[in-house]
Order: C-alpha cells, then sequence, then structure tokens
C-alpha cells in the first residue's frame, strides 16, 4: 500500500507495505526481447515544458511544469518496498497538476490529480500507468510496472499516472457519487486525453500508439479502459486484476471470519489474527502442494506449472493419533478448506472463485493479505484493515460503518453490493476493443492472496467470441508460486509490456514470455498462454528453450 503521500501537486514519495507496494508500483522484471532505443526527438527544451503550464484553464490546474535534468533521482525507497532501487531518469519534462478540480457533495476538494514525465529521447509512444490500493496517490510517472526492469520512462514513453480522483488511502471518498464514479472509471478517459494532449502539446505531434500498464486495482483499470473506452488504447497489460471487486470483497470477509473463528484470544477475549495460522502451517500446506504437484510439468523444481493437473487435498494433513506437530488440527483445515473454496451463503451457493493451493501460500506475501503480522488482537492484515473499511463505507449500499466479518451477512452480500459492482466491475464484454484491433494481455500469479486466478480463468473463458477468437487479442499467462503482483517463489521478472507492444505494432502475438525470479537466480522458464502451460522437454533446467508450452498434461 503506498503512502507517505506528500501531496497531489508535490512529488510523491515513493513509501509502501511489501505487498500492496508490488500490486501499484515496483514490479521488477527481466526481458524477453531485444530492448527498443528510444527514437531521439526534436528535443523539446526547458522553454517549451514551462510553457505547458499555460494550458491551465478553468478545468485544469497545472501546479509543476519543468524540466529535470538527466540524473534526476526519486527519493528513495524505505525498508519493505518491492522492487529493486531506481536508476538515475533521463532528461525529461515534469507535469503536475489536477484535472477537473471541484468541490464535492461532502464539502471537500475534488479532482484528477495527475503526473506526466515526458522525456527529452521519445520514442513516440504514450503510456498511462495504472494505480493500486483505493488509489488516492499519485505514482510517480515512470511506468515501473511490467517492463524489463528498466522503468517504460527510460525507454523514451512518455508516461501519465493518476490519483483515481481523491487524495488519501482511505475510502471517505466514496461519501461524493463523483468520486466514487471516478474511481471506478469516469476518471481515467479523461486523464488519458489529457495526456495525449499534453504529448501532442509537447512534441508537436501526436503518439503513435497508446499503451495501459497495471497490476491490482491498476490491472482492473487496464480492463476497465478496454471495456469503457476501447479506442483509447491500442495494448492492454492487466496483471492480477480485481475486475470483480465487489465479489472479491466478499471473499475478504469470508476468509476473516473463518481465520477470526480459529484465532487464539487475548486476556481480553479478543482473537490474535495473525496467529490463527502459524508460519509453520503456511509452509506445511505449500511444501505438500509441491511435494505432490511440482514433478507434474516433468521436472521438480518447485515450480508447479501443470496446475490443471494437481489434485492436491489438505485433509492428508488432519494430525492423527495425537501428533501436535508437521499436520493441521481439525478446526485449522476447516478455516483453510473454507477460505480456499471461497465464499457461500446459506444455501451453497459460490459468492466469488475458489484459489488454487500453490507454492506460494507460505511466504509473506500471502500472510500480510490474510493473517497479518500483529501479536495483539489489533490485526494489520490487509483483509482485517483497508478491505474492511471498503466493505463497510464503498461496497454495501447504504454503507455500514460498524458491520464486522462475524456479523456479515452472506446471503444478502450479493445485492448490497451490486450497485457499487454495476460501476466496478469489467463485464467481458470487450468486443469494441478487440474489433478496434487492441491486444490485451492479461497475468496473474496463481499464489495471489486477494484476487484469485481461478475467477481471472472464468472470466477469460467466457470472453464472447464476436470480437474474434480471444487468442487472437487477449492471452491470459499464470504465473506459478506468485503472490500479488509480484515475489514468492516464482519466476515473477518478465517483460509483458514489450510483448504487447511486439503484438501491437510487429503483429507478433506472444506464444511464450520468458520470465525470471528473484527469489531464482540463474534460471529461466517460459510463462505460456493459458491453457498452456511450461512442461519440460530436455536439456539445461536453467534455460527456458528447455520447455515447450503444451496443453498435454501427462508426464
Amino acid at each position: 500500500m503506498i503512502s507517505n503521500y506528500a501531496g497531489r501537486r508535490g512529488i510523491v514519495v515513493r513509501a509502501a507495505s511489501s505487498a500492496v507496494a508490488a500490486a501499484a508500483f515496483l514490479f521488477a522484471v527481466s526481458n524477453i526481447a531485444e530492448p527498443v532505443p528510444a527514437i531521439a526527438a526534436s528535443a523539446p527544451d526547458e522553454q517549451a515544458c514551462v510553457a505547458l503550464a499555460q494550458m491551465a484553464g478553468s478545468n485544469l490546474d497545472i501546479s509543476t511544469a519543468k524540466f529535470m535534468p538527466a540524473g534526476t533521482q526519486l527519493p528513495p525507497a524505505p525498508p519493505m518496498t518491492a522492487g529493486p532501487p531506481l536508476p538515475p531518469l533521463p532528461a525529461h519534462c515534469l507535469v503536475q497538476g489536477v484535472l477537473a478540480p471541484r468541490t464535492g457533495a461532502d464539502g471537500k476538494h475534488y479532482g484528477l490529480g495527475f503526473e506526466m514525465r515526458l522525456p527529452a529521447a521519445w520514442n513516440g509512444r504514450f503510456l498511462f500507468q495504472g494505480g493500486g490500493g483505493t488509489d488516492g496517490f499519485v505514482l510517480p510517472a515512470i511506468g515501473a510496472t511490467a517492463t524489463d526492469g528498466l522503468p517504460a520512462l527510460m525507454q523514451g514513453y512518455a508516461v501519465i499516472s493518476s490519483d483515481g480522483g481523491h487524495e488519501g488511502m482511505g475510502v471517505d471518498f466514496a461519501q461524493d457519487p463523483q468520486a466514487k464514479l471516478d474511481f471506478a472509471y469516469a476518471g481515467l478517459g479523461p486523464v488519458a486525453d489529457l495526456g495525449r494532449k499534453i504529448v501532442a502539446q509537447y512534441y508537436g505531434k501526436a503518439a503513435s500508439y497508446s499503451y495501459f500498464v497495471g497490476c491490482s486495482n491498476g490491472g482492473r483499470e487496464g480492463m476497465m479502459v478496454a471495456e469503457r473506452f476501447p479506442t483509447a488504447f491500442d495494448g492492454v497489460v492487466a496483471g492480477d486484476p480485481g475486475f470483480n471487486l465487489s465479489a472479491a470483497a466478499i471473499a475478504e470477509m469470508w476468509s476473516l471470519k473463518q481465520l477470526l473463528n480459529i484465532a487464539p484470544k487475548d486476556k481480553d477475549g479478543q482473537p490474535i489474527l495473525s496467529q490463527a495460522l502459524s508460519d509453520e502451517d503456511l509452509k506445511l500446506v505449500a511444501t505438500s502442494v509441491v511435494a505432490d504437484c511440482d514433478g507434474l510439468d516433468g521436472l521438480t523444481d518447485g515450480i508447479i506449472n501443470n496446475m490443471a493437473a494437481c489434485r492436491f487435498d489438505p485433509k492428508k494433513l488432519r494430525c492423527k493419533h495425537g501428533a501436535q506437530t508437521a499436520c493441521l488440527s481439525q478446526a485449522k483445515l476447516t478455516a483453510i478448506e473454507a477460505v480456499f473454496r471461497g465464499p457461500r451463503d446459506s444455501h451453497g451457493k459460490a459468492l466469488y472463485a475458489s484459489w488454487p493451493y500453490d507454492a506460494g501460500i507460505g511466504t509473506m506475501g500471502w500472510r500480510i493479505w490474510k493473517l497479518g503480522m500483529s501479536p495483539t488482537s489489533m490485526p494489520n492484515a490487509i483483509d482485517a484493515t483497508l478491505a474492511l473499511n471498503s466493505m463497510r463505507l464503498y461496497f454495501l449500499t447504504p454503507p455500514e460503518p460498524t458491520v464486522t466479518p462475524e456479523s456479515f451477512d452472506f446471503d444478502t452480500a450479493e445485492k448490497r453490493t451490486e450497485q457499487t459492482a454495476a460501476i466496478d466491475d469489467v463485464t467481458g464484454d470487450l468486443t469494441a476493443f478487440a474489433k478496434h484491433g487492441g491486444k490485451l494481455i492479461l497475468y496473474h500469479g496463481m499464489s495471489d492472496p486477494v484476487f484469485s486466478p481461478d475467477a481471472t480463468i472464468a472470466w477469460y473463458r467466457k470472453l464472447p467470441k464476436s470480437g474474434g477468437d480471444p487468442q487472437g487479442w487477449a492471452r491470459l499467462f499464470l504465473v506459478p508460486g506468485m503472490n500479488h503482483c509480484g515475489g514468492g517463489p516464482a519466476t515473477d521478472q518478465f517483460n509483458a509490456l514489450q510483448a504487447v507492444r511486439n503484438w501491437v505494432e510487429k503483429g507478433s502475438a506472444p506464444d511464450q514470455i520468458v520470465a525470471r525470479g528473484m527469489t531464482m537466480p540463474g534460471i529461466a522458464r517460459p510463462l505460456c498462454p493459458f491453457p498452456k502451460f511450461a512442461k519440460y522437454k530436455s536439456g539445461e533446467v536453467t534455460d527456458p528453450k528447455s520447455f515447450e508450452c503444451t496443453t498435454d498434461t501427462a508426464k
């Protein structure tokens, strides 16, 4: 969760918890193609940059129009921030401001805060960088998500980012109907249009291609622009997308309820969420599923590529004959099975997707969402803080500020969240985007604890055929072991931006994307377009050429 917001008209300090930082900002990756050098434009000078301030008017405040020399560095990241240190920035024009400033129905100031960075050596392309969490902050517009470790700005892209129409990490903005609509989708189109206008003004010509890249809520935003603004972008990369936020929020309430039920109590009888499952419990599940399913792709390497063939049953871990270690009590087993099965109403109807059992369950990237680390009854898990408050004040109509996981009514959950779902969720009808020629790359970590990869798979399977074979314009890549937008025992470093660019500009559809991992140095694996998976053939196990993308689930 990016924090330490220093004002929408100033530079945002890059800070984060390890979980949402990966979702919103620094997802480090490695290249799949030769890097394309930036095209030296007729380098606009400092005067041209300062002149952009003249674009301001009644509907646009510009607080900064400043030329930044080569070597500028963003403030250093604090501990627990995902990703490597950023390299010095190239010479570029920095523009910051607020689009459509207004006073909301709640008397607060609103507007679409934005930042744009335009490199002196421009490659002719425009990139919209998606947000994360509940937005409320303007990320440095450098395009660090799903690139090759070298942010898009350094590759010559002109990049814009936005705060989603409100300031602050909370959900109080939901009291203003327009702010809620702007966060859901309405703010995306105007910011994209503004970015293109600034590009044309600064460089004297329009961008040749437009791209959108985001993960988590930024992934949802990417899918949303493809649906709601189908001609605005040529290519979209949507990672670990929360495309059905309302249902995922119900699932978070469900998980909380199951885990609180088994959490030990403090002296006042209050549950300590972080202790509902120990690190040893989670690692036991992770190592057991790896033991059962790792070799199904032809190679025992800690990576479960052939997930379709995995038939892991956690019941095998139930404690027997008085055993208390290296096993799960019946209460813990029941809670784990309920969490991974997904939420149900009292009639057994599924309210969201299930989750796959995978190798990343035993990592901090999973714990921080579901359990947290607080040693007291004051939880710090994201599900118990941001997610719970979002359900209370954002998803429910009318809001219910005092609802708890224990008191939450799952029988009425769909009805009470349907108004928010109507503006937040992506229906799957991307026909206009496909007919426009747009290309969509989805990726999802198989150990994502907040947005289920099973939900994304189900959404992808239901893509309407009226836009042509979905494989011709939309491809899904599953990342074994990866937590939410990065992390875990995974090859989580890959270049989806270059892949979608090759698809858009060269007609080269991605038959695989080569990935590496910070926790797996020295190896590379192909990520395959669903329903294919990477199967080991022969040769050096560190070489991606030793694998083939196939649907053959036999060993």
